[in-house]
């Protein structure tokens, strides 16, 4: 049995009884205000379309739009090499996965001078379809621009509203981090520390408030609210608060901090559990010890970013905000409270 011949705009237009071009008109939106499609002849052709089920050809409707099927990637820091080069590097994999297969190139913007901006005097942005953009922090006035204007874009991770809302795939943090923390509470810690920014960037926020939402009847001892402070003095505080479990929003700080454990005597997690909400740092700068954690879906979010954008830029498709989960790692360094009372200072 022969297939069916697909439908055209030809056959639209012949069954409706008008010409090719006004079909192509009504399919790209032409909303009949400046007189060219009367709203008799614009209903006809909208039943003709739904009475066959024809469905517009993409190919053809994205030479219409004139795309240039290049898809731009913006990024606030320094994507490679640079000391968060094991960060961004799963994300443009996501994104490049993706692009290929929509059938999209890939331009790098890296913005004009020292200060990474996405206007600037040689904006090259519109030499792209949309953008995806990276970065732990936005420019609050370029993102607000972004928003208000008609350049499509899709933010990796949550943003707050920015004079409307903003279209981003992120990571659900606030439930990976408390299910951590009742998990702490489950091995007995009820003396808990929590190591970090709990504001400034929205997955700052998000950690912090899936740590507040979850700590319950357990005693938050100390909440140094800094990343990068000297391994010895934050280890000195810990154990002054008497905090059996400690939470680090950077992976560097846990590493550092473990270590001076170690060599002091100290067990991990015996004596001292530590969990790790966060990585952004350099591979090289791991060590053997496989903290507990949750994993960050960054390739997963990059690709629905690409999906997103695509779907933007063809379909022009209303705002989407959409949080992936993200998965336990069981991880070695969170155990039950020790009974051990005297601690090694």
């Amino acid at each position: 049995m022969a297939a069916a011949k697909r439908l055209t705009q030809r056959d639209i237009a012949r069954l409706a009884g008008v010409s090719q071009a006004t079909v192509s008109l009504v399919l790209n939106g032409a909303d009949g205000n400046d007189g060219r499609i009367p709203a008799e002849t614009r209903n006809r052709v909208n039943k003709v379309i739904r009475d066959t089920g024809y469905v517009a050809d993409p190919v053809a409707r994205r030479m219409v739009k004139g795309l240039n099927r290049i898809l731009g990637v913006f990024t606030y820091e320094p994507a490679f090499p640079s000391a968060q080069a094991d960060f961004f590097t799963p994300f443009l994999l996501g994104i490049e996965e993706a692009a290929q297969e929509l059938g999209y190139d890939l331009l790098l913007l890296t913005g004009a001078g020292t200060r990474r901006k996405i206007f600037g005097d040689n904006v090259r942005l519109r030499l792209a379809d949309g953008c995806i953009i990276l970065g732990r922090q936005f420019d609050p006035a370029e993102l607000e621009r972004l928003v208000t204007g008609d350049f499509p874009f899709v933010a990796v991770g949550r943003r707050d509203d920015a004079g409307g809302p903003v279209p981003y795939v992120g990571g659900d943090y606030a439930p990976a981090t408390s299910a951590l923390v009742h998990r702490a509470r489950d091995l007995g810690h009820h003396r808990i520390a929590y190591v970090g920014l709990n504001q400034g960037a929205e997955s700052s926020e998000d950690r912090w408030q899936g740590f507040q939402e979850a700590i319950g009847g357990a005693d938050l001892v100390t909440n140094i609210n800094a990343v990068g402070r000297p391994a010895a003095e934050v280890l000195d505080i810990l154990l002054a608060a008497d905090a059996t479990c400690v939470f680090f929003t950077e992976l560097a700080d846990a590493i550092a901090v473990e270590a001076l454990a170690r060599n002091r005597g100290l067990s991990i997690p015996g004596d001292l559990s530590i969990v790790v909400i966060g990585n952004h740092i350099r591979a090289e700068q791991a060590t053997g010890t496989r903290f507990t954690s949750f994993a960050i879906p960054r390739e997963a979010m990059a690709r629905a970013a690409t999906q997103m954008l695509v779907r933007r830029v063809e379909d022009d498709a209303p705002v989407e905000q959409l949080l992936l989960p993200c998965e336990p790692v069981e991880g070695e360094t969170l155990g039950p409270v020790s009974t051990q009372t005297i601690r090694i200072k």
